[in-house]
């Protein structure tokens, strides 16, 4: 198709979206495709790089190559994730650290916006597709309840993590940077970013790679034999990542930075969420998030001693901004490119 540069430019854009997503454990860059409509051509793209794409630059020549590889799309695309990742993550730690209840009510309006419209791409409801979205949101939920793994700086492991995190980034619902929290490489990622250890990015960008191109042709054969199936479970996936992504949390277990040890919460804080004690200790760095669970607004505030208040007003405002975020991506998706 024939693209103009303004196009381009809404791809990079997009891209942006995803970057940002991405660096957010809990949040997945592929709804973002998905719901601003490249979701189908970036898995294309992706699984279209094989050999016989490197027999058309070896006797075609470039312009050829770059043509069948879709090379325009993707590096706009990538131009956009690479920035908004690297810089974002910077950013997403802090809101974090800091701001936890407001930067997850706004992942939340904006989830919740997603399960419908990706759950509208479905053709046909029947009993196959009913029980595709139990089964999805069913895995996702279980998934978000896993216990987080200690810290591991393996340079085998981080190839293994960037194998398997990427799969999930690529997936609408689930979060990479989750499953590298879960893996216990979140961590050594962001480090390695922030002092910019170009050997550990290497071995993880890696890593990403050869899980990329392995996973895409899977969800292609998916999307291409089992179109309904695969959005049915898609849109589970989505619906039971909410639960990661519940802005009122209580901290069950966590981990000693120094010595590894998993210990329970309750013997180390008189509150009852990390966040809270991290923010009144300003000390980010001794305890991890091992396991949490979700809890409601109101109980918040006295569970944590009234040291934090439950923000409902703000948290739902920005739910209904992370909402309606959705709908402008949408509407970015109904353009042609």
């Amino acid at each position: 198709m024939q693209r103009r540069f303004l196009d381009y430019t809404i791809i990079t854009l997009k891209g942006l979206a995803m970057g940002a997503a991405d660096a957010v454990p809990g949040v997945s860059g592929g709804t973002i495709a998905f719901i601003s409509g490249i979701y189908e051509e970036l898995i294309a793209t992706i699984s279209n790089i094989n050999l016989s794409l490197f027999k058309t630059l070896k006797q075609e020549g470039f312009g050829a190559f770059w043509k069948a590889a879709n090379g325009n799309f993707i590096t706009a695309l990538l131009i956009g994730i690479v920035i908004s990742f690297v810089s974002f993550m910077r950013l997403a730690k802090y809101l974090i650290e800091y701001h936890p209840v407001l930067i997850w009510s706004f992942f939340f309006g904006l989830i919740v916006a997603s399960i419908y419209f990706v759950g509208k791409q479905i053709q046909k409801w029947n009993l196959t597709t009913f029980l595709g979205v139990i089964s999805g949101a069913v895995l996702a939920y279980y998934i978000t309840t896993i216990p987080a793994s200690p810290v591991n700086n393996s340079p085998y492991f981080l190839f293994f993590a960037g194998a398997v995190a990427i799969c999930a980034m690529i997936l609408p619902g689930i979060s990479g940077s989750f499953i590298l929290l879960i893996l216990g490489a979140y961590k050594t990622l962001s480090n390695a970013f922030h002092d910019f250890d170009l050997k550990k990015i290497f071995i993880f960008a890696l890593g990403a790679l050869v899980g990329l191109l392995s996973f895409s042709h899977i969800l292609k054969w998916l999307f291409k034999k089992y179109h309904n199936l695969t959005l049915a479970l898609l849109t589970g996936f989505i619906i039971g990542s909410l639960n990661k992504v519940w802005p009122w949390k209580k901290t069950i277990s966590v981990m000693v930075e120094e010595t590894g040890e998993i210990v329970p919460f309750s013997k180390v804080s008189e509150f009852a969420t990390l966040s809270v004690q991290q923010i009144q200790s300003n000390d980010f760095e001794t305890y991890k998030t091992i396991l949490e669970k979700s809890i409601s607004p109101i109980h918040y505030s006295e569970l944590n001693k009234y040291a934090a208040q439950d923000q409902l007003v703000p948290a739902i405002i920005l739910m209904i901004t992370g909402f309606l975020t959705i709908f402008i991506l949408e509407r970015l998706g109904k353009r042609k490119g």
